[in-house]
């Protein structure tokens, strides 16, 4: 039987860039000498009646850095972790109660500079066995999943923009249902569109 996560295991070895949160704003100039914290993010796969999705979290709306935001489980490494695989697997179990012995990783993404700073990772994980979803108080306000044949289809995905700072910025995004997917989550997901659709 044919892994129905073989087309995204091919798209870790395709070659492919950096991305960044200033991908679509090439007039913004960053500082030299910037300092960048790592982080991991943890892009989970779970299978759901057959069907590949992933699992995404909706930001608490009083957190400092992106609040109400739609994102991956996961944030900074701490020195505690080995390294942002460790650190996006400890965030997921911290985040959403998933267990980080009940993940596969598949592979790590080419990494993603925010605006806040970060050089984040994202780590592809294939979700071994169901597990009870328990949304940390505090700091996600749900957890919802996506078909990944939504999140990895090109045409799905959109540009636009907003005016941040006193300047226009553009970001894609890629809306499901009443959930407005945009910012770093959408361009990194576009990067593995872009991945999964060579």
């Amino acid at each position: 039987m044919t892994d129905p996560l073989a087309p995204l295991i091919r798209a870790l070895s395709h070659d492919g860039g950096a991305s960044s949160d200033f991908d679509l704003n090439p007039d913004v100039i960053l500082p030299a000498g910037r300092m960048l914290r790592p982080a991991g993010v943890l892009v989970p796969i779970e299978m759901r009646n057959d069907i590949p999705h992933v699992i995404l979290t909706k930001r608490a709306s009083h957190l400092k850095h992106h609040p109400g935001q739609i994102a991956f489980p996961g944030g900074k490494q701490d020195d505690s972790d080995a390294d942002v695989i460790a650190a996006a697997l400890r965030e997921a179990d911290e985040e959403i109660g998933l267990p980080r012995e009940n993940v596969e990783v598949l592979g790590t993404l080419p990494t993603h500079e925010t605006v806040t700073s970060f050089t984040m990772t994202p780590v592809l994980g294939r979700i071994k066995h169901p597990f009870t979803v328990k949304p940390e108080p505090g700091e996600v306000d749900e957890v919802f999943h996506v078909p990944l044949a939504h999140v990895t289809d090109p045409d799905l995905f959109s540009v636009q923009s907003r005016r941040w700072r006193g300047h226009r910025r553009s970001y894609f995004t890629v809306p499901f249902g009443p959930y407005y997917i945009w910012g770093a989550t959408a361009r990194i997901l576009r990067g593995l569109a872009d991945r999964v659709s060579q």
